[in-house]
């Protein structure tokens, strides 16, 4: 195995040939089979969008606490506001340890599809809450989240050709597909004090859709890896703040019946090193249409292993401990 990571130009792959193309995807299918993730260029996503987010979060993030309560999260699959001190989880049977909060503050917001269905839609569809005080936050997060949506589409497709199915495979499964766009702020040592043993940035998890699209900042505590053959180690990539890494889920983990493997990574918390440092992440979660059923794929493009198939949502909400409502 190998801890370097693949980097794939996108507008490369789109005008490429068939035979280029399977060509680009080798090394991407390598290291979703070892590890779980690669890192996606050429993507057409304006710098300038992702970083008037990333400074509309921090604003959110810095305005006072009583008035950040107003948009606080009621609970694990909801949108809102994640205070710093505030544990709504990493399910423990995902992570390695959840008995103490995860050392970051984030923001989430979702997409407003509806089908007429109010329960389905309150289950699989929650309510944005969007800031009075900054209505910037909500311009900058739809601007961008447009971009996240039009790449999410094309990386499936991605994943289509590479498993040898059609093309609309993945994208005829996510036309109304539940997805989760956060900004999350890691504050520095010095606003926070010293970590206790075991607390991180983020804890050691999954993630439990199909993929994640991340734009991170680089800093002295960055993302750590998992697999096999190397344990845990941090993984060797030329990195821009343009570069998406591309992090698999659960959700296609089984729809590839195993060839692939969900990312397993975490955040450990900076060093006494980088008091000073903190740290602003777009994670967009991008998963499938709540009520489609993931059928995990034969061999040879399925890994064999046999897996039961589920539904979508109910797969997610049940890793999350949330009831389903009866539609």
């Amino acid at each position: 195995m190998s801890t370097e990571i693949p980097s794939v130009d996108l507008e490369e792959w789109l005008a490429a040939d068939t035979g280029r193309r399977a060509d680009l995807l080798l090394p991407v299918d390598a290291a979703l089979r070892e590890t779980g993730m690669f890192l996606l260029t050429g993507h057409g996503v304006p710098s300038a969008g992702g970083e008037d987010f990333r400074q509309a979060g921090l604003s959110f993030f810095r305005l006072p606490r009583q008035t950040k309560l107003g948009y606080e999260i009621q609970g694990q699959y909801d949108n809102g506001w994640r205070e710093v001190h505030r544990n709504v989880g990493i399910p423990a049977a995902i992570a390695d340890d959840t008995s103490a909060p995860d050392l970051h503050e984030s923001f989430y917001a979702g997409p407003t599809h509806r089908t007429g269905n109010t329960a389905f839609d309150n289950l699989f569809y929650p309510a944005n809450r969007w800031p009075a005080e900054l209505p910037q936050l909500r311009e900058a997060a739809d601007a961008y989240t447009g971009h996240m949506v039009r790449v999410a589409g094309q990386v499936n497709r991605m994943f289509a050709e590479l498993l040898g199915q059609p093309a609309d495979f993945f994208t005829s499964r996510a036309r109304r597909a539940t997805w989760t766009q956060n900004v999350s702020w890691y504050p520095s040592l010095n606003r926070l004090g010293q970590p206790g043993s075991g607390r991180m940035r983020n804890a050691p998890h999954t993630d439990l859709g199909t993929f994640t699209l991340l734009n991170r900042q680089p800093g002295k505590s960055g993302l750590e890896v998992w697999n096999e053959a190397d344990g845990w180690f941090a993984p060797a990539y030329p990195m821009d703040s343009d570069t998406l890494i591309v992090i698999l889920g659960d959700l296609m983990e089984l729809w590839t019946d195993g060839r692939w493997r969900a990312l397993r990574h975490r955040v450990p918390a900076p060093g006494a090193d980088a008091p000073d440092e903190e740290q602003v992440s777009l994670v967009f979660f991008f998963e499938a249409d709540p009520d489609a059923v993931i059928e995990p794929l034969a061999a040879p493009a399925g890994g064999g292993l046999g897996l039961a198939p589920a539904v979508a949502g109910e797969s997610i909400l049940g890793k999350l401990g949330v009831p389903l409502t009866p539609a």
